[in-house]
C-alpha cells in the first residue's frame, strides 16, 4: 500500500508530540543557559491562537548564532537520548544548514525522497540560527546570495526534487561551488551591529529576513498551548514583516500548502516505512526544504 494511503496520526496527536519536543527543548535551554524564541508560524500561532495554528504540522525555533552553537555543543549532555535525537546541521546523515530535535520511535514522512537512507525521519521541531547582518546593503545582499548557494547545495545532498527548470539549473551550478566560503560570508556579519538576518530560516525573500537587532533580541514570555515560552517583545512588527495582516485567516487552499508531512506515526519508528518512502511518486513531492 502506498504510504500516503496509510492511516496517519491525527493533527492533534502530531501537535501533542511537537509540544513534548518543545517542552524538552525549553528545559535543556534553561539548563544550558541559552536563549531562543518561537518564530515564524509558531510565533503566529502563539499570538493569534495562543497555541498551534490549527492546521499547522511543524514548530519553528529561532536562536542567535552564539546560543545556537552552544546548544548544539552541549545539549546532548542533558537530553534523554533514548527519547530524543538532536539532528545537528551539516552532520552525518543530515547535510542541511539548520538543526532539528526529533522524537525517537516516531515517523514523520515528508514529501521528498531522502538520498541518505539513514537519515532520521522522526517527528521534529526546527531550530534555526539567526546571524549578524553586514552594515552595508551590498554586504547584506552578498550574505543573502551566499545563503542561497549554501541552501541549494544542502538541498541537493538531501534529495530535493523540483519541476522548476530555473531551480534545477541553479542547483546544478551550485553543485560546482565550494560550500565553506559561501557559508562563511553568510554567517560573518557586523558583530553587535544594528541588524540581524534569518536567511537560514528558510528565507525566500531578502526583505522579510533582515531585522533591527532589538526586534529579535528583546523577548517576553507568551502563551502557547497552556505554557509560556519566549516570543519577541515587539511581535506585532515582526509578524507584519513576515505575513502582513497576520490576524486574517488564510483560505482553505493556502492552509493545505502549509503542511509538510504526508504521513505521521506517533507510536512506530520511521524505519518501519523506509521501503514505502522509496516508492513515493514525484507528483506528491513539494518545494518544502524542511
Amino acid at each position: 500500500m502506498p504510504i500516503r494511503e496509510l492511516k496517519s496520526a491525527s493533527r492533534e496527536e502530531h501537535q501533542a508530540a511537537l509540544l513534548k519536543l518543545l517542552t524538552e527543548f525549553d528545559r535543556v535551554c534553561l539548563l544550558i543557559g541559552v536563549k531562543y524564541q518561537l518564530f515564524a508560524g509558531t510565533l503566529l500561532g502563539a499570538v493569534r491562537h495562543k497555541g498551534f495554528i490549527p492546521w499547522d504540522d511543524d514548530l519553528d525555533i529561532l536562536m542567535m548564532r552564539e546560543d545556537y552553537d552552544r546548544f548544539l555543543r552541549e545539549a546532548d549532555k542533558y537530553l534523554d537520548t533514548n527519547v530524543f535525537f538532536l539532528q545537528k546541521e551539516f552532520s552525518e546523515h543530515w547535510p542541511m544548514f539548520f538543526s532539528k530535535l526529533r522524537l525517537n520511535r516516531t515517523a514523520c514522512i515528508e514529501k521528498y525522497r531522502p538520498k541518505d537512507p539513514l537519515v532520521h525521519q522522526g517527528i521534529y521541531i526546527d531550530i534555526f540560527p539567526c546571524d549578524d547582518a553586514k552594515a552595508s546593503v551590498f554586504g547584506k545582499k552578498m550574505q543573502f546570495l551566499s545563503s542561497k548557494v549554501v541552501i541549494a547545495k544542502s538541498l541537493y545532498r538531501r534529495g530535493y526534487e523540483t519541476k522548476s527548470a530555473k531551480k534545477k539549473l541553479f542547483m546544478a551550478f551550485c553543485k560546482l561551488l565550494p560550500m565553506k566560503p559561501f557559508l562563511k560570508i553568510a554567517k560573518s556579519g557586523k558583530k553587535n551591529g544594528k541588524e540581524l538576518h534569518s536567511f537560514f530560516a528558510a528565507a525566500r525573500s531578502y526583505s522579510k529576513n533582515v531585522y533591527p537587532r532589538e526586534l529579535l533580541e528583546k523577548t517576553v514570555l507568551g502563551e502557547f498551548e497552556g505554557g509560556n515560552y519566549p516570543i519577541p517583545t515587539d511581535y506585532d512588527t515582526l509578524l507584519k514583516t513576515l505575513y502582513g495582516e497576520y490576524m486574517v485567516l488564510p483560505n482553505p487552499e493556502e492552509r493545505e500548502k502549509k503542511q509538510h508531512a504526508i504521513f505521521v506515526d506517533t507510536e512506530n519508528s520511521y524505519e518501519k516505512y523506509l521501503d514505502l518512502v522509496k516508492e513515493l511518486e514525484f507528483d506528491v513531492l513539494t518545494e518544502s526544504i524542511r
